[in-house]
């Protein structure tokens, strides 16, 4: 073997090892390259249901804002209701302080009047009764008013 022989015979080993090292990143990175399209894959899909997700609620919200809306303004009617039912009232209560300082004393007499007239007839009805009941019928502290008014018809 001359020396141009083992020149070629070196290359051709250099060459070999060269070529299988190869072999062996190249396969090494297919393998990467799956695992990385099958993570992205992955990935993909949960975007996708977060996607799906983030829309359901934004799609939530929305009706809620819509409901919130509804609400204002049914609120926006209550509020004006209330101010005019404020305005008949204001105008009533003139009315009701006219009225009661018109009448409000009379009126304010009317029941004491009734009481003392009722009062009055009652002490009247208790007195007759205590003079035409009989002595022995009366109550224990009526006796002796009952036995002193027999002693002074006497």
């Amino acid at each position: 073997m001359n020396a141009g022989q083992l020149a070629a015979l070196i290359a051709a080993g250099f060459f070999a090892v060269v070529a299988c090292t190869a072999v062996y990143v190249l396969a090494r990175v297919a393998r990467l390259v799956s695992a990385a399209t099958a993570l992205l894959s992955d990935y993909r899909d949960r975007t996708d249901q977060l996607v799906l997700q983030a829309q359901a609620a934004v799609d939530r919200t929305s009706e809620q804002l819509a409901r919130t809306d509804s609400i204002t303004a049914s609120m926006d009617q209550v509020t004006t209701s209330l101010a005019e039912l404020s305005g008949h009232v204001s105008s009533f209560a003139g009315l009701a302080r006219a009225l009661s300082a018109g009448f409000g004393a009379p009126l304010a007499r009317l029941p004491a009047l009734a009481y003392g007239v009722g009062r009055a007839v009652g002490v009247r009805r208790s007195a007759r009764l205590a003079a035409a009941q009989p002595a022995w019928m009366a109550l224990p502290g009526q006796r002796d008013g009952a036995a002193e008014r027999e002693g002074s018809r006497q």
